[in-house]
């Protein structure tokens, strides 16, 4: 029977809907995990190992060791703020980093033999006795290749230039510029001694299971002082774009499952009701119903495991299709993607198969005898709520399972539930209500409407599946779209990449003077002051090992303002009015939920060794990857007035302009200098990436759903076609029959498209509320889009899909269906 209906075509629109289906899940999950193995390799660039421990004190030997039992590759770094001179008069405040053999274990390192050179990647660090100086220090302090410069005791030779470190951009604490020298020279310089401000780093690289196993010990043995640092807190600018993206991938294969089960069901239906008569033949012939039940059973998993072994086939091969296309985009070689893409297609296959497709097959075993000799007889094989309730049970399954994510399968559903309630209910009364409209239109109207009336019911199931098929490709649109622009907010080509901390306050206006006098475009020049918070309603808070959960004694830095700072959203209380006394304070908002406070408890500080006690006035929501000052805590600028105070800024700098530093430094060279253009150009580059990587699985996703509409265009044509051809048996023009179909056709886009507008509104908020952590804009653009995608898509997909009935003799149409 098989071989039979494949050689008539009957088995063509299911197969192709499964190995589609197939394809497409195993494709993009496969694409998707090794593009997310990808960025994470990526990602551990900007740490330069797979996983670092940042400590104030040197990391007990007993680390190393684990390690090296783990066959884990280790190295160490210590970084610290020093004096550099050159001779008795030339010296410069530097960011020094000592760094052991074997550094770095992930990324490169780059210098060149002179300063702003011909860049070349270095396979080591400076040699015993040599350091490597930021290009800038050349000029500052007059050396050249060759010369010595003395930190604290000792002296070492200027070797080379530095030019690039994988973890330069590893937060605020790199003082620039950078001075690079060999781990084992810190003794022998006398700068670091108890109490010294330093950052030590144990950097360890291995296989990724060996390092999940060594991090899982080393957790539970860390103390106050020491933390185990991932993508997230090495570089959160990175860490977000990631965790956003990871979460886009995860939305995209969700929606290539429903997409998945649309089209099995669709194609299901059709096969189902084209062999509603063959099975009457047979039970007239003496077939019982268990033996076609066993037939068509035994003949769905023929079907299931031949096409998903294509699909899997298929989906690997467009993995590697887009793979060879982005592979110039990724700086890393992806692994493996593993079993698990293959496990999902299978899943899918079969989940859908025994869901969508074996409730209308199983019932063809009902099919009456009578149906030989009465065509008119109602079909035995029209689906009930318990196969929409079946689907929509399976699809949520396989979308949560895939996805991992209540929230986000709870967001899609929703918006589908949207989508199948409106889309019944407008679709019955648009189409009922278009009687009075038939009655006066011309002719094609007239049949067009009259089409539209005579297949009412099966026409409004038919307008929700395109709706849900269209929402899930403007829901994929639109988060894109979000994404992008979030990231190019957040990250603008005029984006803050300097900070200038320890400003003092008679050196505000000449800076401000300065900055102005340059071009240089700034931010507000704040006012900072460190303290402690001792206390929350009177209660002393403890000192905390950073194991527990418990809140604790925290140091921030405070400011002061009159007005909400730029940047800074008031999510809870009031601002002060200006010039007030009263010791008010505006918190951040996690900086809050951590401290667990809100608006009108009371909170206890130390600034140096002067208490002070506030009252919380508001919860403020602020942007930290904005490279923009901010602040934990603000105040009235009365209640800090007795404090002494420094003032700190950030600005932006052109490549070009990079000469500024150094008149700059020559004129404050007591005013720190943060060069943050490199996390700036690494953030940004990771952000490209991800972007690219999403463009590609849209455009996967968006091929699929035209597929689907496809499928769901081909569902309905047969009925269609068997009208159009008795008409053209009965003189009607082609033009006739063509607009009629376009018309019919077009008025289901319609609907379909103002309903998947609603829908993808309202799943897009649930997304970005929700799963996303983003502000929901509204899209006032997608609705003429959304409308007018879906009237033209489907109007022309159905006059292609009945082409065939003016290009072929009415006979040989009449005998095909």
């Amino acid at each position: 029977m098989l071989a039979r209906d494949w050689r008539g075509g009957e088995l063509g629109i299911l197969v192709a809907a499964l190995v589609l289906a197939v394809a497409v899940v195993t494709g993009i999950s496969a694409f998707t995990t090794r593009l997310q193995s990808a960025l994470e390799q990526e990602s551990h660039r900007f740490l330069a190992a797979d996983a670092v421990l940042s400590s104030t004190r040197q990391a007990p030997g007993e680390f190393v060791e684990e390690a090296g039992r783990r066959d884990l590759r280790t190295a160490t770094t210590l970084s610290f703020p020093s004096m550099i001179f050159a001779g008795e008069e030339a010296m410069i405040l530097a960011s020094v980093k000592a760094a052991s053999d074997h550094y770095p274990l992930r990324g490169e390192l780059t210098y060149s033999s002179e300063p702003f050179g011909e860049v070349k990647t270095a396979t080591r660090g400076p040699q015993p006795g040599t350091v490597w100086l930021d290009s800038r220090l050349f000029a500052l302090l007059n050396v050249t290749v060759g010369d010595k410069v003395g930190i604290g005791e000792a002296e070492f030779v200027v070797e080379a230039a530095t030019r690039t470190e994988p973890d330069q951009a590893a937060g605020l604490s790199s003082f620039g510029p950078r001075v690079l020298m060999h781990y084992s020279d810190i003794p022998a310089t006398g700068v670091v001694q108890p109490g010294s401000r330093v950052e030590y780093r144990q950097l360890y690289a291995g296989a990724p299971a060996s390092v999940e196993a060594f991090t899982s010990w080393l957790e539970p043995q860390l103390e106050n002082g020491q933390r185990l640092l991932d993508v997230d807190q090495g570089q959160p600018g990175v860490g977000r774009a990631l965790a956003r993206a990871e979460r886009f991938l995860l939305l995209a294969g969700s929606l290539a499952v429903v997409l998945a089960g649309v089209a099995i069901a669709l194609a299901a239906r059709r096969f189902s009701e084209r062999h509603t008569d063959y099975v009457a033949i047979m039970k007239s012939l003496g077939a019982q119903s268990r033996v076609i039940n066993r037939l068509y059973g035994s003949s769905l998993i023929m079907l299931g495991l031949v096409a998903t072994a294509i699909g899997c086939t298929a989906g690997w091969a467009l993995q590697a299709v887009f793979f060879g296309l982005f592979a110039d985009q990724l700086p890393v070689t992806p692994g493996p993607a593993g079993p698990r893409p293959y496990a999902i297609g299978f899943a899918t296959a079969f989940t859908c198969l025994l869901c969508f497709a074996w409730p209308p097959l199983r019932r063809l075993g009902q099919a009456s005898p009578l149906r030989v000799l009465r065509r008119d007889m109602p079909s035995e094989n029209r689906r009930t709520l318990g196969d929409y309730l079946l689907g929509f049970v399976a699809i949520a399954g396989l979308m949560w399972w895939y996805s991992g994510d209540i929230r986000l399968t709870g967001a899609l559903l929703l918006g589908l539930g949207v989508t199948g309630v409106l889309g019944l209910g407008l679709a019955l009364t648009l189409l009922r209500g278009g009687r009075l409209v038939g009655m006066s239109a011309g002719s094609i109207w007239r049949l067009a409407l009259a089409g539209l009336q005579r297949r009412g019911t099966a026409n409004a199931l038919q307008v929700v599946i395109f709706a849900m098929a269209i929402m899930l490709l403007l829901v994929l649109v639109l988060v894109r779209t979000s994404l992008i622009r979030e990231w190019q907010a957040q990250l603008p080509a005029d984006a803050p990449n300097h900070f200038m901390l320890n400003i003092a306050p008679d050196e505000v206006q000449d800076i401000e003077q300065m900055l102005r006098s340059s071009d240089v475009p700034s931010e507000a020049i704040y006012p900072m002051i460190r303290g402690r918070v001792m206390s929350v309603n009177a209660e002393p808070l403890p000192t905390r090992d950073d194991a527990t959960g418990e809140r604790h004694q925290r140091g921030a830095n405070f400011t002061w303002s009159d007005t909400v700072p730029a940047g800074n959203e008031l999510v809870a209380g009031q601002w002060w009015p200006a010039g007030t006394e009263e010791a008010l304070v505006s918190l951040e908002e996690e900086f809050a939920l951590r401290l667990n406070v809100k608006v009108g408890d009371r909170i206890g500080l130390l600034i140096g060794s002067e208490p002070l006690e506030a009252t919380v006035a508001s919860i403020r929501k602020l942007d930290w990857q904005s490279f923009r000052p901010n602040f934990f805590m603000v105040f009235p600028p009365k209640v800090l007035a007795a404090f002494p105070a420094t003032f700190m800024t950030s600005f932006h700098l052109e490549p070009e302009q990079k000469p500024f530093l150094n008149t700059f430094i020559r004129r404050f060279p007591t005013v720190t200098v943060i060069e943050m253009d490199v996390v700036v150009e690494q953030v940004r580059g990771i952000v490209d990436q991800v972007s690219a990587a999403i463009e590609l699985v849209l455009g996967v996703i968006l091929a699929a759903g035209a597929l689907v509409l496809v499928a769901g265009v081909r569902a309905s044509v047969d009925s269609r076609m068997y009208e159009s051809s008795i008409l053209r048996a009965l003189g009607a023009r082609r033009g006739l029959i063509l607009g009629g179909l376009a018309i019919e056709f077009a008025a289901l886009g319609l609907f379909a498209g103002l309903l998947a507008t609603v829908a993808a509104e309202f799943s897009v908020y649930l997304l970005q509320a929700w799963v996303l952590d983003m502000r929901y804009v509204p899209s006032p653009w997608l609705w003429p889009i959304g409308i007018a995608s879906g009237t033209l898509l489907i109007g022309a997909l159905g006059v292609f899909s009945c082409r065939g009935v003016v290009s072929s003799p009415p006979l040989a149409v009449l005998r095909e269906l």
